[in-house]
């Protein structure tokens, strides 16, 4: 039987099985419907005259009204009306708005089985409205988008809630056929969603009966073949020889009925929504499709090509959404292929390795029709395919995620959503009370580092609650409480951070901050190690002779920032060494330094070290360290002592303001935990305090925006620190007037 004749037998199955979807007219380029080689849409032919009755009536104007309610749901969407989506509560208890000030946001709640969470993916989403305002565009218009910002900001979840949003009616099922033109070029056939499996059994039923019809004339012939080799010829051996010719002929034979059967390439029959492909850190063959290797390319024992064939995720994430994390992770030549399959909306299948044998197949085109989500942190972009990134801009959208979002009443209730949602996706965790759920939102507030924001990292938050809820689940109660929250922040924390914690309890076996009196040339800095861990970081200053030229000596493994903040340092040094002030101050002896002339016109003569006490192996990296050296080497030249039981952070600029630095809040905690009374900090940063309640009465928060302020508090003996002050706010051009901070400890307002 012919390859011809099969391939007639399969396509007269294929009318048999799905006559109501072919299309009335084939596309150009089909043959005739023999293979279906058309890469479009094919929709169903519905005869309008077909019935007339009522209920077809009425079925039809129900459709109608669904179709114009799902319409209306749309534009409510689109016109931003729904962002954020509403909190719900199963309970009648309504917002209460004379504490919508609380943590709950007014909420009336027992635990967080009283709230609700929405059946929508894209309704879960807290905080990125912007974000899903975007989303929700795209998906009507079908518009690529690329999302940039930190990890665990709802990147992926806004990418699934995508292709929950896209219509599920256009899905398609992808087929391979064999081509019996040329074995190398498989062709492509895609019908609507579901109808694949139903061509792939009836091409299936019919090798099973070739098969069956084959094998039944086989041994018809064999058994007249050996009875005459017996009876007749009397020739056994002959007979049996005759016999397996026969049968291999047979089998030979059936192999191009099998290879007649076409390979469901992409199968969407079970499939509720569009397809969502999460191609992250995917190969070229995964990403792109590839052909399987054949050990056995002849004698009969090859498989045939079109069954070798594998789609890609950009094949099955056809009529859906392809999503791509770390898109710079991708190689060059894969987001090349992948820039071609967006543009043309197809993209043929070969193999990816170009020493097996699948290398010599290439399918017909493939449709790729899909919607691009790609995603990544700020250095994505770096390395991102030019031609890529501009081809997802101009047809689509550039989303950067927020880090924070401003704290408020309705914020803090969706964040109490929040963590209903978790424990319902989780399913093994107890329901969380009002007051664990408050704990949660205090520690999203310590998170965002920002006075009045909350932080939108919630992957990290919600393995938080995860813990929180694994804690409570092991003691097997009921609820997951305020103290199974408070055990999991020291559960939760990471590698890094451990590391951290556990450097900085070694360093107190050899602990050298001291808290009480005062010392000349030492000041106590403080410093963040890992992501949250505040440690007091000594620092020194000591004036000696130098063999010529002054200079400046940092030590501490200082890193290119801190090296840069030691330099903008040294001007304010050298200012001040140019001025001849200390003369003036009351009880000076002028032999104090012996026949050196100190201090006089520059720093000839004079080396200034500076030496980071206990900085690790890590060394030191930032500028927040920069006032603790500006009052350490003056408190040095002048002979000052500096306050003990005083911290300090800030960067400098070389006019000597005091500039914001980062982590302030794990600094003065650290800085309280030393037994220090007093902390120093950038007046910019008198916002992001939001220390731990046991913390506030154990230390006085000051607040500086200029060293003189700084040297103020820090320096101890009265009448040499006013002459300093004054004339330090004359060299720097400062018009700032002495003045004490109204600090008064634990104060609420320094938060």
């Amino acid at each position: 039987m012919s390859n011809e004749k099969d391939v007639d037998e399969a396509s007269e199955a294929d009318e048999r099985r799905v006559p109501q979807e072919e299309p009335a007219d084939a596309p150009d380029g089909s043959d005739d419907g023999e293979f279906g080689s058309d890469h479009g849409d094919w929709t169903t032919q519905i005869d309008p005259d077909a019935s007339d009755d009522s209920s077809s009536d009425e079925s039809e104007q129900s459709e109608e009204r669904d179709a114009s309610d799902r319409l209306d749901e749309d534009e409510d969407l689109l016109d931003g009306s729904d962002l954020g989506s509403e909190v719900h509560v199963d309970s009648e208890t309504e917002i209460d708005e004379d504490k919508e000030d609380g943590l709950l946001g007014g909420l009336q709640i027992d635990s967080s089985a009283d709230i609700q969470v929405p059946d929508r993916l894209v309704d879960q989403v807290i905080g990125q409205d912007h974000a899903r305002d975007i989303i929700l565009k795209a998906a009507k218009q079908r518009r690529h988008v690329m999302m940039i910002g930190s990890p665990g900001t709802g990147k992926s979840m806004l990418a699934k809630a995508m292709s929950q949003l896209l219509p599920k009616e256009e899905l398609q099922d992808v087929l391979v056929y064999h081509n019996p033109d040329d074995g190398n070029e498989p062709k492509v056939r895609t019908v609507p969603a579901g109808k694949g499996e139903q061509i792939v059994e009836a091409h299936k039923e019919e090798a099973r009966k070739r098969n069956q019809m084959r094998s039944f004339l086989m041994w018809i012939i064999i058994a007249v073949v050996f009875g005459y080799a017996i009876l007749i010829a009397q020739a056994l051996l002959l007979g049996i020889i005759a016999a397996g010719i026969i049968y291999l002929a047979f089998k030979y034979m059936s192999r191009g009925s099998d290879a007649m059967v076409p390979n469901l390439l992409v199968n969407n029959a079970d499939q509720q929504v569009a397809p969502f492909e999460d191609a992250t850190g995917a190969h070229a063959g995964a990403l792109l499709g590839d052909v399987r290797h054949d050990p056995f390319q002849s004698g009969g024992m090859e498989t045939p090509s079109h069954d070798r064939v594998e789609a890609g995720a950009i094949h099955k994430a056809n009529k859906g959404v392809l999503f791509v994390d770390e898109i710079n992770t991708l190689d060059i030549r894969s987001q090349q292929k992948l820039m071609t399959a967006i543009q043309e909306g197809e993209f043929a299948i070969t193999g990816q390795s170009e020493r097996s044998s699948g290398a010599m197949v290439q399918t017909e085109p493939v449709p790729t029709d899909f919607i691009m989500v790609a995603a990544g942190n700020l250095d994505a972009m770096e390395n991102m395919h030019p031609a890529l990134r501009s081809r997802i801009k101009g047809y689509g959208y550039e989303v950067y995620m927020d880090d924070t979002i401003e704290d408020s009443p309705e914020m803090r209730r969706k964040y109490a959503r929040f963590v209903a949602q978790e424990v319902r996706n989780d399913g093994r965790l107890p329901p969380f009370t009002d007051e664990a759920i408050e704990e949660i939102i205090l520690e999203a507030r310590r998170r965002a580092g920002r006075k009045g924001h909350l932080t939108l990292e919630f992957r990290s938050l919600g393995g938080l609650v995860r813990v929180s809820g694994d804690i409570a689940r092991a003691e097997d109660r009921e609820f997951t409480t305020r103290d199974d929250v408070l055990r999991a922040k020291a559960r939760s924390r990471s590698i890094e951070q451990q590391l951290a914690d556990d450097y900085i309890e070694r360093r107190k076996d050899y602990e050298l901050t001291v808290s009480e009196g005062d010392v000349v040339g030492r000041v106590n800095g403080l410093a963040v190690m890992g992501e949250d861990s505040g440690i007091v970081l000594p620092v020194m200053a000591e004036v000696t002779p130098s063999q010529g030229l002054g200079q400046v000596i940092a030590t501490g493994q200082l890193k290119e920032m801190a090296k840069e903040a030691v330099q903008n340092v040294s001007a304010i040094i050298k200012k001040f060494s140019d001025e001849d002030f200390s003369t003036e101050v009351p009880n000076w002896y002028e032999d104090r330094y012996g026949d050196t002339p100190y201090p006089d016109t520059s720093l000839a003569g004079k080396d200034i070290h500076i030496q980071f006490v206990q900085v690790g192996e890590g060394g030191v990296d930032g500028d927040s360290a920069s006032i603790t050296v500006a009052t350490a080497v003056i408190s040095a030249l002048e002979d000052v002592p500096v306050r003990q039981d005083l911290a300090m952070t800030g960067s400098l600029s070389v006019r000597g303001d005091v500039l914001p630095v980062g982590g302030v809040t794990h600094k003065i905690e650290a800085a309280a935990k030393a037994g220090l009374k007093t902390v120093i900090i950038p007046k910019a940063n008198e916002q992001d305090v939001m220390i731990e309640d046991e913390y506030k009465e154990q230390i006085e928060i000051v607040p500086v925006s200029h060293i003189s302020e700084v040297l103020d508090v820090a320096l101890a003996g009265e009448p040499e620190k006013d002459s300093l002050i004054d004339r330090l706010k004359s060299i720097t051009g400062s018009a700032l007037e002495k003045q004490q901070p109204d600090v008064s400890p634990g104060s609420p307002s320094l938060q």
